[in-house]
């Protein structure tokens, strides 16, 4: 092997490890920006899966529901609880400030407004269902 050739595998060496290094650096800076979002976002979660106040919407979607011979999935994706019917989606997201609702006609987000857990469930069932 030639000098050239020696030098010229040493460079492009250099320069692949410096790229795994950036590359590292990176991933370590979203794991953190990640845990801190998860941090931020951990009380409102535990309160969105645990609290009364879900337990309750997901009773008053079932039994409104079925009065309006609608069914109503309820489903989990990640921290979002997600309530479907029809063509309508009402989607309880966890943010960093509170919870918010979404309502969602046709995959198309139509509003979106912070969730008052003293809020009765039953009527923002009905008004979700009415819309």
């Amino acid at each position: 092997m030639s000098f050239l050739d020696n030098l010229e595998n040493n460079l492009k060496s250099l320069e692949t490890a410096e790229q795994n290094r950036d590359e590292a650096e990176r991933r370590h800076r979203d794991r953190g920006a990640e845990r801190a979002q998860a941090l931020a976002l951990a009380p409102w979660v535990e309160e969105l899966k645990k609290g009364p106040f879900t337990n309750e919407l997901l009773k008053q979607a079932a039994r409104i529901g079925f009065s309006q011979r609608v069914k109503v999935n309820a489903v989990w994706i990640g921290t979002t609880l997600r309530l479907e019917a029809r063509e309508r989606r009402l989607e309880l997201r966890p943010t960093p400030d509170g919870i918010v609702a979404a309502y969602l006609e046709n995959g198309q987000e139509q509003a979106a407004e912070p969730l008052d857990l003293k809020r009765d469930p039953a009527e923002m069932v009905r008004a979700w269902l009415a819309a």
